[in-house]
């Protein structure tokens, strides 16, 4: 498993952290520096066909050995959320992990606790990788990109294996909802995708949130506080008071699971004069989307009634949605992954997303795209790891799954 530690350990030393407030697509540059080592890669794998294109998307074919087998497509994406630095990750390997809390070296104030994560206690003896605590991993999505790297590398050395044509596509900025933005299905030209952007092993999944952000801006009047008396209206108040009336005990990411939706503010910015808000609305009902915003209307109509110099303007983005579908287009989608990971020894998990992926957005564009396990936990996170044995196992989960396609 050399190769694919090296290969997962190059990867997400390259700082692709995406900033939803640029203007450009990638968003960072980094995010096409990864692009273009991957389109390297795999041309020295011999993948005559692999290209990066302007926005940083990368393409390459395997190219089949079963006539008529249809083409799948394997999808991950090279930026890492904004939500934690992902700048100059130094990560740890722990090889022979003992069990019990891992002490990351470089803010000992940060423990991986195994009670908090229930799934290291399988993991004895096994090969941890994480960070030194004062950066994330960015094994959301480096994880998926390795294993997707490790399964072009196989193929190309052993032409035993049986799989029609597969398709190798890469994007960027998925964690501010733009992934596929510049990438038409028609390019694809396969059958059925799907993702690498999953936790552990073994779990398929063919549901997710349906999506909407909302941009929340706050203005008030702003003047020298020694003047203020009877003439500012403060919009950083109004923003801590309009947070406070948002249903924090029902509608909140902190008290909600399984189906259950939420609205969360998880950004704010600005001044006295004037203060944005960003807002993610949440739920696999998409109607209840256009619930959660009319929440958000009528608590700026309160604060409005209570202060009417001030304005709040209230914009809602479509992000993604659920996939669910979607799927009723390629139905063979889910069953051939569940039937990929029996081969591999494990007993399939299906589960819901409380998030999203590529997949849901290539999916609402008319191609089927579950998502598959790629050994994430902690994501977006400096707590967050990987096990190599778990990066391992996916590999050779896709490995069955394309056997599966071929009818082998």
């Amino acid at each position: 498993m050399r190769t694919l530690l090296d290969r997962f350990l190059r990867y997400v030393k390259i700082d692709t952290q995406a900033d939803e407030r640029a203007t450009t697509y990638p968003s960072t540059p980094g995010q096409l520096v990864l692009s273009a080592l991957l389109r390297d890669e795999l041309l020295t794998l011999g993948y005559a066909d692999a290209r990066m294109t302007e926005f940083g998307i990368v393409h390459a074919t395997v190219p089949g050995n079963v006539p008529g087998a249809p083409t799948v497509a394997l999808n991950a994406h090279v930026d890492t959320s904004p939500e934690f630095s992902g700048k100059d990750v130094k990560p740890q390997v722990l090889r022979d992990y003992p069990g019990g809390d891992i002490v990351l070296p470089g803010d000992r104030s940060r423990v991986i606790k195994a009670g908090e994560s229930p799934e290291l206690a399988a993991l004895v003896g096994k090969t941890i990788v994480t960070t030194d605590g004062t950066t994330l991993l960015g094994g959301d999505d480096k994880a998926g990109v390795a294993i997707i790297m490790e399964v072009a590398r196989i193929l190309s050395e052993d032409a035993t294996i049986p799989h029609g044509p597969v398709k190798i596509v890469f994007t960027c900025d998925e964690e501010i909802g733009k992934g596929v933005l510049h990438l038409d299905p028609a390019d694809l030209g396969a059958a059925v995708a799907y993702t690498l952007d999953g936790s552990g092993t073994g779990e398929v999944e063919g549901e997710t949130f349906s999506a909407d952000k909302a941009t929340v801006t706050i203005t008030g009047v702003n003047i020298h506080p020694a003047l203020a008396k009877g003439r500012m209206t403060n919009a950083v108040r109004l923003a801590g008071m309009f947070v406070e009336r948002l249903p924090t005990r029902t509608l909140a990411p902190e008290v909600t699971a399984d189906r259950e939706g939420f609205l969360h503010p998880y950004l704010i910015e600005g001044g006295v004069p004037k203060v944005t808000l960003h807002i993610l609305l949440r739920d696999f009902d998409t109607p209840k989307l256009a619930e959660y915003a009319e929440i958000l209307r009528a608590v700026a109509r309160q604060l409005l009634a209570e202060y009417p110099e001030a304005a709040i303007d209230i914009a809602v983005t479509p992000q993604y949605r659920n996939m669910l579908d979607g799927m009723a287009k390629e139905p063979r989608a889910v069953p051939h992954a569940l039937e990929a990971v029996r081969r591999v020894g494990l007993e399939p998990k299906t589960r819901a997303i409380r998030g999203g992926t590529d997949g849901a957005m290539l999916t609402a564009k008319g191609l089927p795209t579950p998502n598959l396990s790629a050994g994430e936990h902690n994501f977006h996170s400096p707590l967050e790891w990987v096990c190599l044995e778990e990066l391992e196992v996916n590999v050779a989960t896709v490995i069955e799954l394309l056997k599966v396609w071929a009818g082998r």
